[in-house]
């Protein structure tokens, strides 16, 4: 499906180039909760800089064995904050965690965003790992990849059919009878993360675009040829962009070396800029900056980020 009326991602993504972005909380994670107190402010520099997008994940519970809290509160309650707390930088999730979360509300929510904040959701879908929150909601995680699955065929067609007849283990939409409401302003594309208990090449047919967590760069070089070769073979012609994440920790030294952290390094901004045309030059269409390690304000890495890295990979013009 083509997205060239969606300006999210028309200003996201273009063949052969790369936008950044950020994720939430920007904050580093420790064995206590995100303070959350200052995202507003953060959220209004990464937009007023001019990065093309912030994103969010989908915890339900606190994991008390476990330092990786990701945000407070309820992904979509954020997500309308945020978005109302900003003027027009694109809102990512990552990931609506399908298997726990019925694809009708998820559709009801999806398109209510759409239609107070147009084109602005980027509606990133997984099957979910997190054991606390499957165990808290009494659903069995081993069944996380059918049930994936079935919500996202279920998900995809209230979202890109007028009005279709759906017979689903999740419910039935009677098309004579009844009709999601609202719709939204146009159809919102829906990125599959991580493999979500699926195969390539059903992610190659099935979304709208794909995104990842960071590899070596051969390992993502193959991942990559491998996705838009398959994608072309099942629907030619139609692009379907390639996002990541990568960790870091911007050291105040510009040419400091990079170390490794988990998911991705701590280094200077020279070696960054260089490590990013790496990636744009591999197929990485977006690419999510992750603080989690990073032991320098925030701030301080937000403006040497902006004014230093973002000008050699701008968001697009609007269409």
């Amino acid at each position: 499906m083509s997205f060239k009326h969606h300006k999210a991602f028309n200003r996201m993504y273009q063949k052969d180039k790369m936008t950044l972005g950020f994720t939430t909380p920007f904050e580093p994670m420790t064995n206590k909760l995100p303070k959350m107190e200052n995202t507003v402010k953060l959220a209004r520099k990464i937009e007023d800089f001019g990065f093309s997008a912030i994103w969010l994940r989908d915890v339900t519970m606190q994991d008390l064995e476990s330092n990786d809290h990701g945000q407070v509160y309820d992904l979509w309650i954020y997500l309308t904050y945020l978005a109302a707390c900003t003027k027009h930088i694109a809102i990512g999730t990552s990931s609506v965690v399908l298997p726990l979360r019925h694809p009708v509300r998820v559709a009801k929510e999806a398109t209510s965003i759409d239609q107070l904040f147009p084109e602005r959701l980027i509606m990133g879908v997984a099957s979910g790992d997190r054991k606390k929150d499957f165990t808290a909601l009494g659903i069995e995680r081993e069944e996380r990849g059918d049930l994936f699955k079935q919500s996202f065929d279920f998900l995809d067609r209230l979202l890109k059919e007028e009005n279709p007849s759906i017979n689903s283990d999740f419910g039935i939409v009677d098309s004579e009878t009844m009709k999601l409401m609202p719709k939204p302003v146009t159809t919102i594309p829906m990125l599959i993360t991580g493999f979500s208990q699926q195969s390539i090449e059903w992610i190659a047919e099935h979304g709208d675009g794909w995104m990842q967590y960071p590899r070596s760069i051969e390992v993502q070089t193959s991942l990559i040829k491998d996705y838009h070769e398959l994608s072309e073979r099942k629907q030619p012609g139609v692009f379907k962009p390639f996002t990541q994440t990568l960790y870091i920790d911007l050291l105040e030294n510009p040419d400091e070396q990079p170390t490794k952290i988990p998911l991705g390094f701590r280094l200077g901004r020279n070696h960054l800029l260089e490590l990013l045309y790496k990636f744009q030059a591999i197929g990485v269409n977006h690419l999510v900056f992750v603080p989690y390690f990073a032991k320098r304000p925030m701030e301080e890495m937000i403006q040497e980020i902006g004014e230093e890295i973002l000008p050699h990979f701008p968001t697009h013009d609007d269409y």
